[in-house]
């Protein structure tokens, strides 16, 4: 064999095994880059999952934390159509706008356990107390109905009361007017005599006199019996009217003035009765001091501004 020469099958032998040995190699790397691969896939996966979670956590509380804040402001405005105020309420939505500041400041990925807890366990706190208060109003809402009820009952029974008092005493004035109206005195069987210069008295059926003999003017009349009018004295008032209307009147003979029918109105004269309702007699005596006229004259009686009776008498 010639030294020289280089043995072939040796050599492609060392070389076969060279690129089994690389191809091993470039396998392992494949293989522990695809398990890295794999494992940081993996780990990238749980990582997402996990912030997700926390974001539907952070997406819950919020929510959570809106709903509270909407029930205790509905709880505000309740109590204020109840004409209510309460300050810690006030003070409870403002607590709540400032924990639904924070939670929003959040991001998905730093909302930790420890907070996810402490929020939630706030909002437990906040949603017992806001069961009581719905408690408390409906209570107040209760409350306020019966006392309405309450209160429109009385005031049905005041008002109908007032209507009764009302009634009783409309009845009792009408029934005052009506006494009133009964207890007036009555004048009947009114006379008319004259009384001359001679002081004779002369009496005419027809009750007709000459002017030139009267003296005086007589006037006499029965108090008409009256159950109704108590018994005790009575003012009478005298007018005896002139044939132009006109009252004779003359302070010195006892004239004055009175009121009939809310109107001043002169007098001929008064007379104090006590009325014992016997039908008494009373009498009036009138002179004048002065010629009559001559025409038809008016004798009016009167008793606490009324009209008792009247009758007429002609100087011819």
């Amino acid at each position: 064999m010639d030294p020289n020469e280089t043995p072939e099958p040796r050599s492609n032998n060392s070389r076969v095994l060279l690129w089994v040995a690389l191809v091993l190699v470039l396998l392992g790397i494949n293989g522990v880059l695809f398990y890295l691969n794999q494992q940081k896939g993996q780990k990238n996966e749980a990582l997402t999952t996990e912030v997700q979670a926390k974001d539907g956590k952070l997406q819950e509380q919020i929510k959570q934390y809106e709903a509270l804040k909407a029930d205790f402001e509905r709880q505000s405005q309740e109590l204020q159509a109840l004409g209510l105020s309460n300050d810690s309420l006030e003070s409870k939505i403002a607590s709540v706008n400032s924990d639904l500041l924070k939670l929003r400041s959040f991001k998905a990925g730093s909302f930790s356990i420890s907070q996810q807890n402490l929020f939630k366990q706030r909002a437990q706190n906040l949603e017992g107390q806001l069961r009581k208060k719905d408690d408390d109003i409906a209570q107040l809402k209760k409350d306020n109905e019966t006392l309405y009820t309450e209160t429109s009952t009385l005031k049905e029974k005041q008002n109908k009361l007032t209507d009764t008092i009302s009634t009783i005493a409309r009845t009792n004035r009408e029934l005052t007017d009506k006494v009133t109206v009964a207890s007036h005195l009555q004048a009947d069987n009114i006379k008319i005599a004259i009384i001359t210069s001679k002081n004779k008295e002369k009496v005419d059926d027809k009750e007709e006199f000459k002017a030139k003999r009267v003296e005086k003017v007589k006037i006499t009349a029965n108090l008409a019996r009256n159950d109704v009018s108590p018994k005790e004295t009575k003012a009478i008032y005298l007018r005896i009217l002139e044939p132009d209307g006109a009252a004779l009147y003359n302070l010195s003979t006892g004239g004055g003035t009175f009121t009939v029918d809310g109107q001043e109105a002169f007098y001929t004269q008064k007379q104090d009765v006590v009325y014992d309702n016997t039908r008494q007699k009373m009498e009036f005596i009138y002179a004048k001091g002065a010629e009559y006229k001559k025409g038809l004259h008016t004798v009016e009686l009167y008793e606490s501004g009324q009209l008792m009776g009247k009758t007429t008498f002609t100087l011819k």
